[in-house]
Order: structure tokens, then C-alpha cells, then sequence
């Protein structure tokens, strides 16, 4: 990877402190977004025949742009369950919906029938006006959307099988120690408990780092049987960035570390569904980690589903809106079998 890179995304930093003036403007309602994507067929450009990372296998990728100041940012994501289709959710309040396109060999090669949307509160106001706009991850269950707010340490849901992006937010009750979470070390991933797991159907909320650094970071389990706070091990200045939940019951990590001068890095965890609990510590083995060398950015946002009897897991970067210091990034894997 070119010391230019390097140099350029070592300013990660400076550009999450606050918007660009370009991402102040705004269009009501549904936006429709024109976006440019170069695909990248190899994700590691200095052996471009390698596929297998760790545990993972590397199927495609997208770097794109969009032509609206609002598109970038993207901190949680969601794929359809054939994968044709994904939404996600930028971290100053919009809604992205979008197709994903093929081309050869069934790589990805673009997004086409893209929105984006304002994520509007109860009243009808868009969130990123109100002191929920800190929107950070996405989970959905059935006809429902969760959505994690950090800052104001909130977890808001959406019907969105019945109104989609004009869904309006309706506040889930959370514990009050969720509230006690650093100002922006708040919830960066949410899940919900798959079914044949001891609890499933609560929400999982694990916040991005709730103490000095290495320390364990909180999580809460909210709602279901058996409510209360769970610790996720850290380790390496590793902050928690997204979660998504296996087709059996196991939970993935999407961890991302940021140091001047070096840039960026990830890995995934795996953590066994069965040791989810009130009180457990959890940790488990690592699936991938990956830094400059490989074709990563700020990799914030996860989701999995099953292909053809395959399990696929794709990740998305927030550009924090600085299209010069960062990218845009849509990778998706292979699980190993």
C-alpha cells in the first residue's frame, strides 16, 4: 500500500471531529442518488490471486461515490435475505436503500434504484435536527428496525415492513446505565438474539469502547427473559464498530482500530450464541484481521445472510464525509465452511 494512502488516511481523526459544509445541505423526503462505483477484485493488491483471509473468503467489493452531499457516513447496514437489496444508515440521520448489481462471474459491479431518506423521529422531524442525529447502528428483526443513538445513548424503533424510509421513531426503553456511556463511545452495534439461542428475540447493544483503553467494553441485553449488562473483551486498542448474529446463533465482532501515522485496521470476532448472557464475559477467535495492506477503510458497518447455502458477510465504511481522506468501501465474504 502506497505511503500516500497511508499519510492520507492517518487524518481519520481530524475529519470525524465534525461535518464538511458540503454534507450541510438537504432535499426533503425521498432523495434519488446517482452512484459511481469501481469494483475491486482483489483485496490485497500486493497478491492479487489471494482469497482466503483467516476464515473468510474474499468475493468482491465496491468503492463509490455518490452525487448528493449526503451520501457517505455509513455506519450500519443491512443485506435482504437473497442479498439483492441492502439498506443502511449514514451517522448524521439518513436512510440509504439501494440494489446491488452483478456483473461477471456474479462479482459485485454497482448499486443501482439508489434513495437516500431522512430518518424521521416520532413527530415527523428528521433525526439529524433533533439530538437523536448521532445514528450508529442498525439492526432488523422481521418487519422491524432498530436503530443505536449515540451521544444521546438511545435505541429507537422503526415499522419499516409497513412505511419503510417514512417509518416514524418510537423510543425502546433501555436500562439507565446505557445512559451513563462515554458522549461518543456509544452504541456503534446492535442485534437481535436469533431464534433457538436461550434468549432470542432481545436486543444485543454493545457500545464502541465504555472505558480506558483494553479495558472490557459494556453491553446490555434489553428486553427478552432476561435483561441486564454483559462485558465484551478488548484487546489490542481494538473498538467495537457493528455485531451480526450467524444463521446458527453465533454472534460476529466487526472491531476497528485507528492510530495516527499507521491509519486504519479490522478484524472480526466470533463469539459462541450460547455464552450470551447477563454477566458473561465474552471473547472468542478471530475470523480476520486486516490493515493498509488490504483494501480496507473505516470499516463501521456488517451484516450476514445465506446465499445458496453459503454464509455471507459484508462490510461498509464511513467515509465521515471526507471524500479526500477517505473512501466508501462495500467488501463482501465467504465464510469458510
Amino acid at each position: 500500500m502506497s505511503l500516500s494512502r497511508r499519510s492520507v488516511l492517518a487524518g481519520l481523526g481530524a475529519a470525524a471531529l465534525g461535518l464538511p459544509a458540503r454534507a450541510q445541505s438537504l432535499e426533503p423526503g425521498r432523495i434519488p442518488v446517482s452512484i459511481s462505483s469501481r469494483p475491486i477484485g482483489s483485496f490485497e493488491p500486493g497478491d492479487p490471486t489471494k482469497t482466503r483471509f483467516g476464515q473468510l473468503i474474499f468475493r468482491g467489493g465496491l468503492q463509490s461515490t455518490g452525487s448528493h452531499p449526503r451520501f457517505g457516513g455509513f455506519s450500519g447496514l443491512w443485506r435482504s435475505p437473497d442479498g439483492i437489496r441492502l439498506i443502511a444508515i449514514t451517522d448524521n440521520g439518513f436512510w440509504l436503500t439501494a440494489k446491488l448489481a452483478r456483473g461477471k462471474h456474479g462479482k459485485l459491479a454497482g448499486l443501482e434504484e439508489a434513495e437516500l431518506a431522512p430518518i424521521l423521529g416520532a413527530s415527523g422531524k428528521p433525526l439529524h435536527r433533533s439530538r437523536y442525529y448521532d445514528t450508529e447502528s442498525l439492526a432488523m428483526q422481521g418487519s422491524t428496525a432498530f436503530i443505536g443513538v449515540e451521544r444521546a445513548h438511545d435505541i429507537l424503533r422503526f415499522d419499516f415492513a409497513r412505511h419503510g424510509v417514512e417509518a416514524r421513531a418510537q423510543l425502546v426503553p433501555t436500562p439507565p446505565a446505557l445512559k451513563r456511556l462515554p458522549s461518543n463511545r456509544g452504541l456503534e452495534a446492535l442485534g437481535v438474539l436469533p431464534a433457538g439461542q436461550p434468549l432470542a428475540g432481545a436486543l444485543i447493544a454493545i457500545s464502541e469502547r465504555s472505558g480506558r483503553e483494553d479495558e472490557p467494553t459494556t453491553g446490555f441485553v434489553i428486553g427478552g427473559r432476561q435483561p441486564g449488562t454483559l462485558q465484551v473483551i478488548r484487546r489490542d486498542g481494538y473498538d467495537i464498530t457493528d455485531l451480526a448474529f450467524l444463521p446458527g446463533g453465533d454472534m460476529l465482532l466487526l472491531e476497528r482500530w485507528y492510530k495516527p501515522l499507521r491509519g486504519v485496521g479490522l478484524r472480526i470476532r466470533r463469539i459462541a450464541g450460547s455464552t450470551i448472557r447477563p454477566g458473561a464475559k465474552l471473547d472468542g477467535p478471530l475470523l480476520i484481521e486486516a490493515d493498509l495492506g488490504q483494501e480496507i477503510d473505516n470499516m463501521e458497518g456488517m451484516a450476514v445472510h445465506e446465499e445458496n447455502g453459503r454464509t455471507i458477510i459484508t462490510l461498509i465504511s464511513d467515509d465521515n464525509f471526507s471524500t479526500f481522506l477517505q473512501r466508501t468501501v462495500l467488501l463482501e465474504f465467504e465464510l469458510a465452511q
